[in-house]
């Protein structure tokens, strides 16, 4: 039990609070005014402990910039070297200048979405390095994508927080958040992946080809071996990942830590072959010796041979990702259902490729509203003339008409 005692200030008398701790030790709060003021709150002290909600406010001392990278740690532990860097910069430059030195329970809702605003209209302190040539692009509105990865790394780090029981609710979750603009993407017919890899030569042609006919991701595509070549069922084994973080390439398991089997076109086998004429079955299929294909620059004025190909080819300027889209669009055109594209792009559900791909669907909601038409039709057609639709039933069922 605690208890309340008066004390003497030179502002009149105050009163304090006694009480233990779940662990235990002893603690207090001074300063109330009147003695219903302290036996209030020390009526909720010892509610909160016996509902277990109770939180030690000197927890709430603890700053955000002690919490954070531990979480980053643990995140080191879990992802993938280039998704881990994408949180470690948002953590650098947006969250670690503005929170570091801020303690938890001092933390408002509204702080936060201030913050976030200013993190979108550019104007949010940062602990980027200044350079002449990126200078006029610092105060810049930032993407929504930046922002939004800028306010999970915070609002994580605070959920830890309310794990912890330091603070009693995360202050960050609720706020309004800015809305990611839906690229659209960029789909090549057959003859139009035809033109580009004949303009992109002899060196890359096969690349195209399988990045445009297996919707592999450049870093499967580039690491790809001798021996995940299976040219009598023309499949193609993912085993690996060749990923460039900064100047560093990372070779791990597939995005989705899933290994699969795709299916390559008949007229790919020769091609395919030719690459791996010569090679030890554990050499790169594309590439030379053990160094990895690096991937074709597609910004600013960029001239890497994939940008030159389209322009060779007449085709406007593109990425080398948007291939993978082009297999996608071909596959669906094709009749595959959305579970044989999902297996093919090594997506994690077929939710995930109706949503990516949605706009690819749309003949098969055209079709799906005509068949319903057609359905109802014959509907009230039954309906109205039921004789000659029973004499149409009798037909079917007629042995000589119907065979088993």
């Amino acid at each position: 039990m605690g208890s309340v005692e008066s004390y003497d200030t030179a502002g009149g008398r105050r009163y304090r609070v006694r009480y233990r701790k779940p662990d235990h030790r002893q603690a207090a709060k001074r300063g109330f005014r009147t003695k219903r003021d302290a036996e209030r709150f020390l009526i909720t002290v010892e509610s909160q402990m016996l509902t277990g909600d109770f939180i030690d406010p000197a927890s709430s001392r603890v700053t955000v910039g002690e919490l954070g990278p531990d979480w980053l740690d643990v995140k080191r532990m879990k992802l993938k070297p280039s998704s881990y860097k994408q949180l470690d910069d948002a953590w650098r430059v947006y969250v670690e200048p503005r929170w570091g030195a801020v303690e938890l329970g001092a933390i408002s809702h509204s702080d936060v979405q201030k913050w976030l605003t200013e993190v979108s209209a550019g104007t949010a302190r940062t602990a980027r390095r200044f350079h002449p040539r990126t200078a006029s692009q610092a105060s810049r509105p930032k993407s929504a994508t930046v922002v939004i990865r800028a306010y999970g790394v915070l609002a994580a780090v605070l959920d830890v927080a309310v794990r912890d029981r330091r603070i009693p609710r995360n202050p960050a979750r609720g706020v309004d958040l800015p809305r990611k603009n839906k690229k659209g993407h960029r789909y090549l017919t057959h003859a139009e992946v035809d033109r580009l890899a004949h303009a992109a030569g002899q060196d890359h042609s096969t690349v195209v080809y399988v990045a445009a006919y297996t919707g592999l991701r450049w870093g499967e595509l580039s690491a790809l071996r001798v021996r995940d070549l299976n040219l009598p069922r023309r499949r193609l084994a993912v085993n690996e990942n060749a990923v460039r973080v900064g100047s560093d390439l990372h070779v791990g398991s597939p995005k989705t830590h899933e290994l699969r089997s795709v299916g390559f076109p008949e007229f790919l086998s020769e091609p395919l072959a030719e690459a791996a004429v010569g090679k030890a079955a554990h050499a790169l299929l594309f590439g030379e010796g053990e160094t990895h294909l690096q991937r074709p620059r597609s910004s600013g004025a960029s001239r890497s041979w994939f940008m030159r190909a389209l322009a060779d080819a007449g085709l406007p300027r593109m990425t080398i990702h948007d291939l993978r889209h082009t297999a996608a669009s071909l596959a669906i055109a094709s009749g595959a259902n959305v579970k044989a594209v999902q297996r093919m792009l090594g997506h994690a559900s077929a939710a995930m490729t109706l949503d990516v791909y949605a706009d690819l669907f749309d003949d098969d909601l055209d079709a799906v509203s005509a068949a319903m038409n057609r359905a109802r039709s014959a509907a009230l057609v039954s309906r109205m003339c039921p004789d000659e639709t029973r004499d149409s039933s009798s037909t079917s069922r007629d042995p000589g008409v119907f065979k088993g």
